[in-house]
């Protein structure tokens, strides 16, 4: 056979002395080809090195088993879990996953998404709901099947497994209430594009009004999702409020810029000033001292998103809303405040 054309699966059925519908059932419904035909036909496919024709199987099924995930960002480990969980169920159903990151910005992710449904993707996961109009019609015109993640919505057109982000905050800061806190601040991601966020700071000023305490004086600073930008957002917050007892993060990655920088400042943590993070990261037990933060359940919420939208894709049922818990982990960088 000459090595620059590529073998076909004509080629695979006469080397492995079998005909071609018998390739096909080998490769597309194993369990029907007795076993040892099935390895005659797969060692035939591997010394020839033939690859089936994904576009002509994709036409004759109308589905092409490939799945897209769209996520904010790469650089952390915050999607990690749940993407990793979301990729291994897919594979345990013969589906294949395809990744962009949008750098939590709109019109990045917009284009992506435009890009995946035009290579024929069967459906699709997002983060979050902050999209424009456009792209959400767009969605429903394709009959797209969607899946919304790490957060929680109405069923309706799309699917949402996640959780509700405002009252894992309002947990957290009960919780610090509860210790005796009654000065508050948070360090937040950019609220303006990520609704997580937003919901976060929302969920602890309904915790501080339902305590008698006032919202409006809850000091608020934005920064990226990395060390740096945190612990220099955490330094412009004491700047601005001396007396804050608590600083919510809003994430891991934040609280441990901030435990960097208060312990540049010469701040005891959580003696001067107790610290939270949120999402449960690896990161937040290996710091010093360990954070205090919400538990997100990134694996289930992966697991349980691929299989919402193999759902979908199969037409089995109408959207579903799945709504995971999350808990606060105590560890050591809240405390009560000094007497």
């Amino acid at each position: 056979m000459n090595e620059d054309v590529l073998p076909t699966l004509e080629d695979v059925a006469q080397d492995a002395g079998v005909s071609t519908a018998t390739v096909s059932r080998c490769l597309n419904d194993p369990s029907r080809v007795a076993e040892i035909t099935r390895n005659r036909v797969l060692a035939s496919v591997a010394r020839l090195g033939y690859l089936p024709n994904f576009g002509a199987r994709a036409l004759a099924a109308k589905r092409t088993d490939t799945y897209g995930a769209i996520i904010p960002t790469m650089t952390n480990a915050i999607f990690a879990r749940g993407l990793q969980a979301f990729q291994d169920e897919l594979a345990r159903n013969d589906a294949t996953l395809l990744v962009a990151s949008s750098s939590y910005d709109p019109m990045i992710e917009e284009q992506q998404i435009r890009t995946m449904i035009a290579r024929g993707i069967d459906g699709l996961l997002l983060i979050g709901t902050r999209r424009s109009k456009e792209i959400d019609r767009l969605l429903i015109r394709r009959g797209m099947p969607v899946v919304i993640a790490w957060t929680i919505g109405r069923a309706d057109p799309h699917s949402f497994v996640g959780f509700d982000n405002a009252a894992a905050a309002a947990a957290m800061a009960q919780r610090a209430i509860d210790l005796g806190h009654r000065r508050f601040a948070f360090l937040s991601g950019e609220r303006r594009r990520n609704d997580r966020a937003a919901d976060r700071v929302r969920g602890v000023k309904r915790a501080l009004k339902s305590a008698g305490l006032d919202p409006a004086e809850l000091a608020i600073e934005e920064s990226s999702y990395s060390f740096e930008d945190a612990g220099i957002a955490f330094r412009r917050l004491i700047e601005r409020d001396p007396r804050a007892g608590v600083v919510m993060c809003g994430n891991d990655v934040q609280a441990v810029g901030a435990l960097r920088m208060a312990h540049d400042m010469g701040l005891s943590v959580p003696g001067d000033v107790s610290i939270t993070g949120f999402d449960d990261i690896e990161l937040a037990t290996v710091v010093e001292p360990a954070l205090t933060t919400v538990h997100v359940p990134h694996r289930a919420m992966g697991r349980r998103a691929a299989e919402v939208l193999l759902a979908r894709v199969r037409g089995d049922g109408p959207p579903q809303r799945v709504k995971l818990p999350t808990s606060i982990v105590e560890r050591q960088s809240l405390a009560a405040p000094p007497t």
